[in-house]
């Protein structure tokens, strides 16, 4: 189950929100019970977050809180049921991030939804390997999303592609 709850004073398209996150567990061959939760918080909410589990000021994009440490099967492996965990995302800050990208905050919000999704699957930045593989996967499955998002509703996001980081999943 997808639990979309805004607790901001912004407006998010939570269908479409819940949509997008659903395209990318599927994608991911995630079992479709696992549960996911996004939250979409004030600045105030996630600066306390962002200094309580990350001893660092002010607010941040988006955070992810893993729950059964679900993963991504291998081939010829089933999914596991279970918590995948919550995502809290902070649409202020995403939509100043996407004025200076210079694209839609719908747009952003799925670019951060999908970071925080593979956040959740284990997938980390920390390291050059690392950030390569999970920003790869990320600018696929972002890009798969818009033409899927483009082809059923028209040109409302920017269809972006990959950033040319190949990856073997």
């Amino acid at each position: 189950m997808i639990d979309i709850v805004n607790e901001s004073d912004e407006d998010v398209d939570e269908i479409s929100v819940a949509e997008q996150a659903r395209f990318v567990l599927d994608r991911l061959r995630i079992h479709p019970q696992a549960d996911l939760s996004v939250l979409f918080a004030d600045e105030a909410t996630m600066t306390d977050l962002h200094v309580t589990w990350m001893d660092e000021p002010g607010p941040t994009d988006v955070m992810s809180f893993p729950m059964d440490e679900l993963r991504v099967p291998r081939d010829g492996e089933e999914p596991s049921e279970g918590l995948l965990g919550d995502i809290v995302i902070c649409p202020t800050v995403a939509r100043a991030q996407a004025a200076k990208a210079g694209h839609p905050e719908r747009h952003e919000v799925g670019i951060l939804l999908t970071h925080g999704i593979l956040h959740l699957l284990g997938y980390d930045h920390a390291e050059p390997d690392d950030e390569r593989l999970m920003f790869g996967l990320q600018n696929r499955l972002v890009a798969e999303w818009n033409a899927l998002a483009i082809s059923m509703s028209g040109p409302q996001v920017p269809d972006t592609e990959p950033a040319g980081i190949d990856d073997p999943g």
